[in-house]
């Protein structure tokens, strides 16, 4: 069934910040310009040197600002986000972005919408996300779902969507009790491929509607892909793609083979497009090797946080401890 149209959810959503003070600001303007507004705020400060954590806990809009003691990148952020979210608030359902995300004054709204007007429980549903141009993001674009039946296209489409394998973490809104099953984001992955493995997870049974309708503009510095040279960062890239294809259950044996060549084409371009195609070779190197190392669990990542507690509580409710 899905959500109950007569039941009003409660939704917490999600924003990790990180040294980006002034695009905080704007995302929680955003947050709080919202025609249905979430029931909560929990703002992750990824141990930020700005007064990031500061501003948001003047912010009106801000329920709880949880400092993390050191950076744990955006993976890390969103594992200790959703589970404050879901073990301490309360949540049904999850509202996550990162902090350079501004939404929409509706965006909220359409992605409950569309959920509650779909015909089945929806584990995640995606925003359209524009460049400060308003193109649509090339970085977040959600990933279609292979072999989608007729039906359940047909499903989507009447609620004004579209089926989805995965999603970034740039405005999607999960459901809870997917996430008390499926568990949290493997933190360990840092950055890179996180967003993927997650919901690719979350979807490999569930589903994923991607809502053109709900709007939010990621504003990043540049416009572009996930197939520009990223630098030493390629490192983590290459190291966590090696987790996800080899270690995560996210993907079925069709959906890998799929990716895999799909990621194995990028990475060529990427490759001819280097300015430093040695260096670019080294650190993907490095990532392989640095892969042969299982990623460590997301409780023992967070264990010495704020959010232990509630990390401990949703992953040992799902088996991932």
């Amino acid at each position: 069934m899905g959500v109950d149209a007569t039941t009003e959810q409660r939704i917490v959503a999600v924003v990790v910040a990180w040294n980006r003070r002034d695009l905080l600001a704007q995302n929680l303007d955003g947050l709080a310009a919202q025609t249905r507004r979430p029931d909560a705020v929990v703002v992750i400060d990824n141990a930020s040197t700005d007064d990031s954590a500061d501003l948001a806990r003047r912010h009106p809009v801000v329920t709880e600002v949880v400092t993390l003691p050191t950076n744990t990148g955006g993976a890390g952020g969103f594992a200790a986000g959703i589970a404050r979210a879901v073990a301490h608030h309360g949540a049904q359902a999850v509202w996550i972005m990162d902090d350079d995300t501004v939404p929409t004054p509706t965006a909220l709204a359409e992605l409950q919408t569309a959920r509650i007007r779909y015909p089945g429980r929806v584990s995640v549903a995606a925003s359209r996300a524009a460049w400060r141009d308003g193109r649509e993001h090339p970085m977040n674009t959600p990933r279609v779902r292979p072999g989608v039946s007729r039906l359940a296209a047909n499903a989507a489409r009447l609620v004004g969507a579209k089926p989805i394998r995965s999603a970034s973490f740039v405005s999607i809104l999960l459901d809870a009790d997917a996430i008390r099953e499926h568990g949290l984001p493997v933190a360990d992955y840092f950055l890179w491929n996180d967003d993927f493995e997650y919901t690719a997870r979350l979807l490999r049974d569930g589903v994923g509607l991607y809502v053109p309708a709900s709007r939010v503009y990621h504003l990043t510095k540049v416009f572009g892909g996930s197939d520009a040279d990223p630098g030493p960062r390629f490192v983590n890239e290459v190291r966590n793609k090696a987790w996800l294809f080899g270690r995560s259950d996210a993907l079925g044996p069709v959906d890998r083979a799929l990716y895999a060549g799909s990621t194995a084409l990028r990475w060529v371009r990427m490759l001819a497009r280097s300015g430093d195609r040695a260096a670019l070779l080294g650190h993907g190197r490095a990532g392989l090797s640095a892969s042969r190392t299982a990623p460590r669990s997301t409780v023992e990542v967070l264990r010495d946080t704020p959010v232990a507690a509630d990390v401990a509580r949703i992953e040992r409710g799902a088996g991932r401890d």
